[in-house]
């Protein structure tokens, strides 16, 4: 069994900064053989991608954090990272990493306040 556990949620000012880690435990071979994600869901709103990483690294952004937000990975600790800068309200959401194509963390409440 996998399991994602994010965490580094929590209340900011719009403008300011907040890091969001997920980390990867379980039954799982290689992370750096899987492609992780950040996803995020506000109220009353269908969950989106917010930045991906293929397992060869490659990046993915939502327009709509472009420029602000920058994703990564430690495969060796089988954690990947959501580092959100210039935070807006409307930023605010449940963040859930994916791994692959079938994982999913629980969720961490990210809420910007204006």
């Amino acid at each position: 069994q996998v399991q994602l556990v994010e965490s580094g949620g929590g209340l900011v000012q719009a403008g300011g900064s907040l890091r969001l880690s997920c980390a990867a435990s379980g039954s799982i071979f290689s992370l750096n053989v899987m492609g992780m994600g950040w996803y995020r869901q506000a109220p009353g709103k269908q969950r989106e991608l917010v930045a991906a990483i293929s397992s060869g690294g490659n990046i993915a952004y939502a327009d709509s954090v472009k420029g602000r937000f920058t994703i990564s990975r430690d495969n060796a600790k089988n954690t990947v990272y959501l580092q959100m800068n210039s935070v807006k309200p409307e930023d605010t959401a449940v963040y859930y990493c994916k791994l692959g194509s079938s994982y999913w963390g629980k969720g961490t409440l990210v809420t910007v306040s204006s």
